[in-house]
């Protein structure tokens, strides 16, 4: 079977060479029946199991229908290209022609398809280099923001966020992070920005920066229901107890089911979670005077019997 599928394979090719043979009664190659021929090889090829074969079709597919100006549809043989790669496990070429592809779509005026491209480069990727699939997933956003279509980038960009999370770039991913409660903001879904403000915090605690975490809630004050919603509440909680360096409180707070089943990648910032000082609660002006007192008074006693019995 799969002999034979290689064999008609080979036959497309050959009927493609000729279509693109010129003769002084052929003085242009015919770049459109070419390009059908190398599909079809491609399509053979394929289901020989014959990758790099296919591969290579589908390239030379590409480039007829380049050669024709049907950059759509030399983008998608591209993109199947990159998608031949990806079988083999050659994940970084894989990206970079599915990359290609979707700069075309862009040129021939489908924002859409090129963003669903880079989506899909993005989650090849993903596992691979983490910086790579964070900046396909921002460039994806982007098409889709300048587009109009917010919620699909907001999406895209919450995928990134929580990649540079896991990467440790907490600056960046505070940057992202507000980028998308900013979104949620103007398409009102209201209850998402409270869990975006849940993950700017614990991304600011971990950065050591309190004064941008407590920021970040003053402002959530402005969106409606946050203010006395549970989680107001529970960051309200959690702010105190690390000013406090109360490492009882904060681990109460971040052990919580609002915090536990939160994306992931920030429940696992929230467990991990230290407050600064060893987790040595400051002690309130008033225990600070009651400590003295009692301090005093045992000095007292010392004293009382400082000289002797005698």
């Amino acid at each position: 079977m799969a002999a034979q599928k290689i064999n008609e394979g080979l036959e497309h090719i050959a009927k493609a060479e000729k279509y693109l043979k010129t003769s002084f009664m052929k003085w242009k190659p015919d770049y459109d029946s070419a390009a059908s021929e190398y599909s079809k090889a491609a399509v053979a090829f394929k289901n020989a199991k014959q990758l790099e074969q296919a591969k290579d079709a589908y390239l030379k597919e590409a480039e007829c229908h380049e050669n024709n100006k049907a950059l759509f549809h030399a983008a998608k043989a591209i993109e199947q290209a990159g998608m031949m790669l990806k079988e083999m496990q050659k994940l970084p070429e894989a990206v970079q022609l599915i990359e290609r592809a979707s700069v075309i779509f862009l040129e021939t005026g489908t924002p859409d398809t090129a963003a669903m491209c880079l989506e899909r480069a993005a989650k090849l990727i993903e596992n691979v280099n983490l910086e790579k699939a964070v900046d396909l997933y921002q460039q994806a956003a982007s098409v889709f923001e300048n587009e109009d279509r917010l919620r699909q980038s907001v999406e895209l960009q919450g995928k990134a966020s929580r990649l540079l999370v896991r990467a440790r770039r907490l600056d960046e991913a505070a940057t992202s992070l507000q980028k998308e409660k900013n979104m949620y903001k103007d398409i009102e879904n209201y209850p998402t920005c409270y869990k975006k403000t849940i993950a700017q915090v614990l991304v600011h605690l971990h950065r050591n920066d309190v004064v941008a975490a407590e920021k970040c809630v003053r402002e959530s004050y402005s969106i409606p229901g946050f203010s006395g919603s549970e989680d107001c509440t529970a960051l309200e909680q959690l702010l105190e107890g690390y000013n406090e360096q109360d490492q009882d409180q904060v681990s109460s707070v971040c052990n919580s089911a609002l915090f536990k089943y939160m994306d992931n990648d920030y429940a696992k910032l929230a467990l991990s979670l230290s407050v600064p000082g060893g987790g040595i609660k400051k002690k309130s002006p008033q225990e600070k005077v009651e400590g003295s007192t009692v301090s005093g008074s045992h000095a007292e006693e010392d004293d009382e019997y400082s000289g002797g019995l005698c």
